[in-house]
């Protein structure tokens, strides 16, 4: 009989330990079981501390789960062409993913993405908290709704949330949606038009995080810190 699988023991360890550095925080990561089998490696998050920008997805993906690093499939080289055309520099932001390993289902040859639950959304949310602290960035974009249950413990649907909100215990925060529902769209019209909207949100996250938004009033900002 195979072992039994106990990735809660590394949250644990975690805690013990208390990581005091984001290389600390992530050799636990590292380390540990994915909750859900088959993933190849956990998929750390990349990018300067100290980044104003911290984007936020769901999970690894196919080719992220092979490569070790966020954002490299499809829906990051989309996200790349729309930072370029908002003025934004990859490298001179954070990215990282709510949920640290691919959980797919086998077709085939093909692994397709499948949602994470709540749970699942849980398990790994002390991780990307501890992450956040770590890195201090000015502003944390969530992208798409498994990154707002993440960083909020709300289901909140991204057509009325979409715009500034508020994260973890009062820092700034925007909420726009995955680049993978760009990818979705049926449409040339939809896809022009649902990219263009997004390098808009990009554009407005570029001129939050450009401002000392720590330091601004609220208003405008919807409070959507978790419990």
């Amino acid at each position: 009989m195979p072992a039994k699988r106990t990735p809660s023991a590394a949250l644990e360890a975690m805690w013990d330990r208390e990581p005091k550095t984001l290389a600390a925080l992530n050799k636990i990561i590292k380390a540990s079981e994915s909750l859900v089998p088959g993933a190849t490696q956990a998929v750390l998050g990349e990018g300067p501390a100290g980044a104003g920008i911290a984007f936020v997805g769901e999970q690894p993906g196919d080719q992220e789960d092979l490569q070790g690093r966020p954002f490299v499939g499809p829906a990051g080289k989309l996200l790349d062409r729309a930072l370029e055309e908002a003025g934004l520099e990859r490298g001179e932001v954070y990215m990282t993913n709510a949920v640290k390993h691919f959980k797919f289902e086998r077709r085939g040859t093909r692994r397709i993405h499948s949602k994470p639950t709540a749970r699942e959304v849980s398990h790994y949310r002390p991780w990307l908290i501890k992450e956040l602290e770590l890195v201090q960035p000015g502003l944390v974009v969530a992208l798409g709704a498994t990154a707002v249950l993440a960083l909020t413990g709300k289901n909140i649907p991204i057509v009325r949330a979409r715009g500034p909100a508020e994260f973890l215990d009062g820092l700034p925060g925007y909420i726009t949606v995955h680049p993978s529902y760009l990818l979705r769209l049926q449409d040339d019209a939809s896809k022009k038009a649902g990219f263009k909207a997004f390098v808009e949100d990009l554009k407005r996250i570029r001129a939050l995080a450009g401002n000392d938004n720590r330091r601004l009033p609220g208003a405008g900002r919807q409070r959507l810190t978790a419990p």
